[in-house]
């Protein structure tokens, strides 16, 4: 038997080992979403999604979660969209506090992982399936080589994940945040508005679903036409409406375009042959769009090294589960599983 063989049924013995179910979290500013993870194989069942502004901490949705589906696990991970830099975790956009140290031993647990909710989204790339991605652009992705994921939702999350030695090791950070980078003329002046209205613009101020607003406001008190009280959803329906708002349509090209940029960016820094990946909750509601815009053009524009940004494939997730996904993988990997 050669060795490839040999590895191939060690693993299939290693993996049997791994049964049982864990607890999953992706957790938001608005809503707590857990989940049970077959630890034999990934899968997610019994899905259930708590309001936080109706329960008064994690721990408290988890024991409603584990008294509604009677589930028995002894090990956890939960994604929080925060910065997760030691014990004590305490959450930005909603009330929720706690010490990953006292839940654990509150619940009982075993193992408790507690991870950013970008770290989780970069894993899922490992074992989204493939029907939920969205190729734009580019050639085959070098499966040794590193990975990007950014995503537009509340705000703009940035990871990357590289493969060493059979491990996926995610690389969490606050991208997000770094100085926006405008193209031209157009969005020279966008940049002007927003940091006379804000000071420091980061590429989040543009980039996410408050971004959206943003944008159309620089551009429509530039055309004095401005809309008060605009929502993401309203800006995306006048852009995509026949006939279209132009404010809002300029707004939606531009956040595009910028998408494009900011992906391209993220390529350059880490050599991301292995793929781009969006997630978050804005792009997918406009996919079409999004395809036939200026974004893959605006990816690759960096001058000489245009060629080298054009190899590197861009794909959009869909799939709403990929953050429970991604921390069940990164779980499972964790305890042993080779991914």
């Amino acid at each position: 038997m050669d060795n490839t063989l040999i590895l191939q049924r060690f693993e299939e013995i290693f993996m049997a080992q791994l049964s049982g179910y864990a607890l999953i979290g992706d957790i938001g500013g608005t809503n707590a979403r857990l989940a049970l993870c077959n630890l034999a194989d990934g899968t997610i069942t019994t899905p259930i999604i708590y309001s936080a502004l109706e329960n008064d901490s994690l721990e408290s949705c988890i024991l409603k979660f584990r008294q509604e589906t009677n589930a028995k696990f002894t090990s956890a991970c939960i994604a929080i969209a925060c910065p997760i830099t030691g014990d004590y975790v305490k959450m930005t956009n909603n009330p929720w506090e706690f010490s990953q140290s006292q839940m654990k031993s509150s619940l009982g647990l075993e193992k408790l992982i507690v991870i950013n909710d970008f770290t989780a989204m970069s894993m899922s790339v490992t074992c989204v399936d493939p029907k939920y991605l969205i190729k734009i652009g580019g050639g085959e992705p070098d499966p040794s080589a590193p990975i990007a994921i950014y995503g537009a939702g509340t705000g703009l999350g940035v990871g990357h994940v590289v493969h060493i030695n059979d491990q996926w090791i995610p690389l969490p950070g606050e991208g997000g945040h770094v100085d926006l980078a405008p193209g031209n003329m157009s969005e020279d002046m966008v940049l002007i508005t927003l940091r006379a209205r804000i000071g420091h613009v980061s590429a989040e101020r543009v980039l996410s679903g408050p971004g959206l607003v943003n944008l159309y406001e620089a551009i429509a008190m530039r055309n004095e036409r401005l809309k008060e009280n605009m929502t993401p959803a309203d800006v995306t329906a006048g852009a995509l409406a026949n006939p279209a708002d132009p404010d809002c349509l300029e707004a939606l090209n531009t956040f595009c375009r910028l998408m494009g940029r900011f992906g391209g960016n993220l390529a350059l820094t880490m050599g991301t042959f292995g793929g781009v990946y969006i997630a978050g909750g804005v792009v997918p509601r406009f996919v079409e769009f999004f395809k036939n815009s200026k974004f893959r053009e605006a990816f690759e524009e960096k001058g000489r090294f245009k060629p080298y940004l054009a190899r590197i494939p861009v794909y959009i997730i869909t799939d709403t589960k990929a953050g429970l996904l991604g921390a069940g993988a990164l779980l499972r990997q964790s305890l042993g599983a080779i991914l």
